[in-house]
């Protein structure tokens, strides 16, 4: 943490490239954190100018008569490791390079940039950037405005980092519009040294700091980032982390032969980060803010059931919906609580949730009500709707919601509705750090995003798996096929490899004719299934290769020439290798185990429902390995589908623990296992509880040891 108060709270700063040509980014930064009234010292460096803003300037940094804690660079990259040089030999702690044209532009940029780094790494100089907006501090005690902003924002308790500076500028203008403050700002340009990982540790253990809000385009770490943030969102002192995202479509998934590689796109990986640390995502910047101002208050719902107060129906339903669809429920008011508010509320109002306190409900029919339901134990938090009539009274309602907001744990968020009628209820809500929003849904949505987090912070811990794997025989059988220049594994060595990490494969055999398929099927016992092996031939069922359900020797041979025929039409060029015959699986849930390799992060895993519906209704929960037991039964629990494996329509609950087993089995596998590119276990048939799981198809792709170790 010491690392970075140079940056953040130096006690003087050399502006390096300070201009005195309004317009020019030297003389802007320069100009803002002067008009910011920055609380230290502050010393111009310009080679050319007596003065910047009748401020002395000096030559060099190195020319400064006192210490210098903050070097602000604004020069050009041919200059910049020059200055690095002078400022690390007068002492200089922290260096924010604000200037572009480095490694975003390659060639020589991106050499000095690595350059720059390698140095100040040496002297133990901590940088930011280069090609950034900069640093913001409104600490009353500090006020440093280190950035292109003009204005400097409010001082507040909720910190933002930002990737993009452009889009600093108009964050900083959005939040003054709603009067937001902010502890710390800061954009981290090019990442060369200080990253998003090192400020949320920084953030963390800040005293000003109590949400953390970051708008996101790339990380360069995976796993390590999960167990780091982890720490943070979850540990002694939790601090939420809140993220927006660019980039969410799938358009940038690549071409894939698995159904695991054609789902993973690059946004999964991010969610599955985010997932796994407990990142609370936001879909957009003015979501993100609305998130922000629900977390400030510190107030953290136990469980997801709501009670609405409103004085007109129609944003009741609104409110009604968004809470369903954001994953909460309407609070069932105990008999006491509805006697409460019907002595209280005139005979046309509604007493049940939504509670509705009619049109001309003043301040007193407002407290009585909220003062009922949010003492109510079926209720864990309220959403408080107001819209602006000839007889309302704005701020006398918010005073009265003030009042019992000081008085409660649970979190109350409001909508008042409008801009001029309601302004003063507005003003008065923001100045007591009560959530205040403009329609119904951003509070619901608001509400939502706290009661995740709750979950994540009172989620349950099992006990860990202990697992004995045959890692010397898997190893072995990829060896054996990457010497054999062979990427893809087929049912048969699949199966094998499977079997040394525990799952339950079925009795296989491959078959060069009709008269071997029919041995090796009554060898193995009716009924059984035969599928086409053939290195070109991925997906078999699009080929026609697989026929089910054989339940004697003459349905067996008419079957292997009947997927010959078919597959020779289909592929004929493919290389049939054999018809492979095995035995039928016993009836169960189909889902998918899946493996992805993602450069730079490593393998992401896959579970879903499985067999022909995985691309149908794409129902998956992707983490990126390792996991443990408890992720994997949130992966489970995760999908849409979960009800099926539950039990429905008379079918029995399948057996779920099997499931975690194999899922940290195989988050196993591929940590031990590399050269594995992409993997599908599909389908997996889940029988019912007690029973375990059978695998009944695989396809495994290889890539050799060099590639798969970008991880």
């Amino acid at each position: 943490m010491e690392s970075l108060e140079a940056i953040f709270s130096p006690r003087s700063v050399a502006v390096v490239g300070a201009s005195t040509v309004p317009g020019k980014v030297g003389h802007d930064i320069f100009v803002n954190i002067l008009k910011g009234e920055y609380r230290g010292t502050l010393f111009p460096i310009n080679p050319k100018a007596a003065s910047v803003k009748s401020v002395k300037a000096y030559p060099s940094v190195l020319d400064v008569p006192d210490p210098v804690d903050l070097a602000i660079l604004i020069v050009p990259p041919s200059a910049a490791l020059q200055a690095v040089e002078e400022s690390a030999q007068k002492g200089v702690k922290g260096v924010v390079i604000v200037s572009a044209g480095f490694r975003e532009v390659g060639g020589e940029g991106k050499r000095i940039e690595e350059a720059i780094t390698g140095r100040c790494r040496e002297l133990g100089i901590r940088l930011v950037g280069p090609n950034c907006l900069g640093v913001i501090n409104p600490h009353p005690d500090v006020r440093l405005n280190a950035s292109f902003s003009a204005r400097m924002p409010a001082y507040g308790h909720i910190s933002f980092i930002s990737q993009s500076g452009a889009l600093c500028t108009a964050v900083l203008d959005f939040a003054a519009d709603r009067d937001f403050g902010f502890s710390k700002f800061i954009s981290i340009g090019n990442k060369a040294d200080v990253d998003e990982l090192d400020l949320l540790r920084y953030l963390h253990q800040d005293a000003d700091t109590e949400v953390i809000m970051i708008y996101l385009e790339e990380l360069k770490q995976g796993s390590a980032f999960v167990q780091e943030v982890k720490k943070i969102t979850s540990g002694d002192r939790p601090t939420p982390v809140l993220v927006v995202k660019s980039g969410r479509t799938l358009a940038g998934a690549r071409a894939a032969a698995s159904h695991t590689g054609s789902l993973a796109g690059s946004d999964a990986v991010y969610e599955a980060i985010f997932q796994q640390a407990g990142i609370i995502r936001a879909e957009s910047i003015e979501e993100l803010f609305n998130f922000a101002s629900a977390f400030s208050s510190k107030k953290i719902p136990r469980g997801n059931k709501v009670a609405i107060v409103t004085n007109a129906g129609g944003p009741g339903i609104v409110a009604t919906d968004m809470t369903i669809t954001s994953g909460l429920e309407l609070a069932k008011f105990k008999d006491e609580t509805l006697e409460v508010l019907a002595s209280h509320l005139p005979a046309t109002a509604n007493v049940h949730n939504p509670v509705d306190v009619i049109g001309d409900a003043a301040q007193d029919r407002y407290e009585n009500a909220l003062s009922a339901v949010i003492r109510d134990e079926g209720v864990d938090g309220a959403l408080v709707i107001l819209t602006p009539q000839s007889m309302t009274n704005a701020l006398g309602t918010a005073q009265a919601i003030s009042h019992i907001y000081r008085r409660t744990d649970k979190p109350i968020l409001c909508c008042f509705m409008g801009i001029i009628d309601v302004s003063a209820g507005v003003k008065h809500l923001q100045e007591h750090d009560i959530p205040v929003y403009r329609f119904p849904e951003q509070a619901a949505q608001s509400f939502g995003a706290l009661y995740r987090y709750s979950r994540w912070l009172n989620r349950q811990h099992l006990a860990q798996f202990t697992f004995h794997h045959d890692k010397e025989r898997a190893s072995a059988i990829l060896r054996d096929c990457l010497d054999r220049g062979k990427r893809y594994l087929g049912e048969m060595e699949a199966g094998e490899f499977l079997r040394c990490y525990g799952f339950n494969t079925l009795p296989s055999q491959l078959a060069g004719n009709p008269d071997e398929a029919v041995s090796h099927a009554e060898a193995m016992g009716f009924p059984v299934v035969l599928k086409v092996v053939s290195p070109q031939i991925i997906h078999k069922s699009d080929a026609g290769g697989v026929e089910v359900q054989l339940r004697d020797r003459e349905a067996v041979a008419a079957a292997f020439q009947r997927i010959m025929g078919r597959v020779r039409d289909h592929s004929p060029q493919a290389v049939i290798e054999g018809i492979l015959v095995q035995k039928m699986a016993p009836r169960g849930e189909e889902v998918i185990l899946g493996v992805s390799h993602t450069p730079g992060f490593g393998h992401l895993l896959m579970f879903g429902l499985g067999g022909v519906f995985v691309e149908i209704f794409k129902d998956v929960e992707f983490r990126l390995a390792p996991i443990g037991r408890n992720e994997a039964r949130r992966m489970i629990r995760g999908i849409r589908g979960y009800s099926i494996l539950q039990g429905v329509r008379g079918r029995p609950p399948c057996d779920t623990d099997v499931l975690e087993v194999a899922l940290v089995s195989l988050s196993d596998l591929v940590l031990n296992h590399p050269e594995i590119k992409e993997m599908d276990i599909n389908p997996l048939l889940v029988h019912e509880k007690g029973k375990g799981a059978t695998v009944a198809d695989c396809r495994i792709i290889l890539e050799p040891r060099e590639r798969s170790g970008e991880a």
